[in-house]
């Protein structure tokens, strides 16, 4: 028996360590919340978070704040879902400026296959460093390869082996390359199978339509469509086996020549298929612009260190390709049909997830994805789908059912925005706070940290 006389010390220390614990979690209270589900606005809420995920939201007025959390004030704010880049290319330095602009997670399509996973391994274990990422590593090509840090396989049997060295890697998805052809694609999509591994492509040499009845239920780009919708695509197929220039700059002429019944029998068909389309708008739209003057002046590259600027070199990038004026007037002209088949791919059921490119030429990343969201509502896609295209329907495409909305039990990735998304899509640029992971940032002190 401990004599009374030595109890009060440590009945002292006991309530002294209870009074110094600091808060057990966060509660966001009385924003309006657009929780990435579909459903209607949740209005003056509470949000509470403990550790890295969500436990709790609730009306304001009949709930009651669990003891020991730290109380954010954000009435007359708006919380939505982490945004999600399902395209990238993803750098090292190009991380804090995703959360900068609201994106805590993003889909890498294509890297240097050791680099890149290990960058994904890193983001993993600190949640201050940036997004979490979800990769493939490197690509899968056939020859001739568009780039040396690819696989790159010449016959199915080399596919399937390509396929099983990147799942013993421990890459995320798999993605095909344009000179994937139909017989390599579909030894590719039983490989995958086998180990239950998403498969992507930036299509060429197979059409959409083609594709999508081998299996394949998510396309890059809205490559393969005018290959699916022309009466004879050999001569894009000829494009396609000149290069990657001649293959982009055949593919992108092609769309003006189309008409919207062949554009419509493509979409049910990929609709019905329940292909998810990540269309990077952002990326035709950028192409589409370089014969202007003004498109080395976009504010947004002052958040890109000078190096990586120097490293797009953009003008060389359109002497290799042999662009000229006539092409960007057709690139341009092309926007409107493919805007067109996002309308009408949507009117028939199909799902459309955001993708950026970033951080190739002039995409920077980030902010990309937030012009990636005013193209779709420019392409007719209301506000309010545009954002579940950057939230949900990314996070569908991922195969992630803990990111994407905001719910009891999923991660605590959520963007506070001073402004209404759902009135005004440019209301995503309104960042005033970044959460990832349940860790909450001001937007000045990420940018203050790169």
């Amino acid at each position: 028996m401990i004599p009374a006389r030595r109890c009060l010390p440590l009945i002292l220390l006991l309530s002294l360590g209870c009074r110094d614990r600091g808060p057990e979690g966060v509660a966001l209270v009385g924003a309006t919340v657009l929780d990435g589900s579909g459903g209607p606005p949740i209005r003056d809420a509470v949000v509470v978070v403990r550790g890295a995920r969500v436990e709790t939201i609730a009306s304001r007025a009949a709930f009651k704040l669990p003891k020991r959390m730290q109380e954010v004030d954000v009435s007359g704010k708006w919380i939505i879902p982490g945004l999600i880049d399902a395209h990238a290319h993803v750098e090292p330095w190009a991380l804090k400026r995703y959360l900068a602009w609201g994106v805590t997670s993003v889909r890498d399509v294509h890297g240097q296959l050791d680099s890149a996973l290990r960058l994904r391994d890193e983001s993993r274990i600190d949640s201050a460093m940036g997004p979490r990422i979800y990769s493939a590593g490197a690509m899968v090509d056939a020859p001739p390869a568009t780039y040396s840090n690819g696989f790159v396989a010449d016959e199915p049997a080399a596919v399937r082996r390509a396929v099983d060295s990147l799942v013993l890697r421990g890459a995320d998805l798999l993605k095909l390359y344009t000179h994937i052809d139909a017989p390599r694609m579909r030894a590719a999509l039983d490989e995958a199978r086998t180990f239950n591994l998403r498969v992507t492509a930036h299509l060429g040499l197979t059409d959409a339509v083609t594709a999508a009845g081998l299996g394949l239920r998510s396309m890059e780009h809205l490559s393969g469509i005018p290959e699916a919708a022309m009466s004879d695509p050999e001569p894009l197929y000829a494009a396609h086996r000149r290069g990657f220039f001649a293959g982009w700059t055949a593919f992108e002429r092609s769309w003006a020549g189309i008409d919207s019944a062949a554009l419509a029998r493509v979409a049910k068909a990929l609709a019905e298929r329940q292909v998810v389309l990540v269309p990077t708008l952002v990326l035709h739209e950028t192409y589409s612009r370089l014969d202007e003057p003004s498109w080395s002046e976009d504010p947004a590259f002052n958040a890109v260190p000078q190096e990586a600027r120097r490293r797009w070199d953009t003008p060389d990038m359109v002497r290799r390709a042999g662009w000229t004026s006539a092409d960007f007037v057709a690139f341009r002209r092309a926007r409107e049909r493919q805007d067109l088949f996002i309308r009408i791919f949507r009117d028939a059921g199909g799902i459309v997830a955001t993708g950026t490119d970033a951080a190739n030429q002039q995409l920077v990343p980030g902010e990309s994805e937030h012009r990636e969201l005013e193209l779709l509502v420019r392409a007719g896609v209301p506000p309010e789908d545009a954002l579940l295209a950057a939230t949900r329907n990314a996070a569908l495409l991922i195969g992630a059912d803990s990111i994407g909305t905001i719910a009891p039990g999923r991660v605590a990735d959520l963007v506070v925005l001073g402004q209404d998304p759902h009135n005004d899509i440019r209301a995503t640029r309104a960042i005033e706070q970044v959460m990832v992971r349940g860790r909450l940032f001001s937007v000045d002190s990420i940018r203050k940290s790169w």
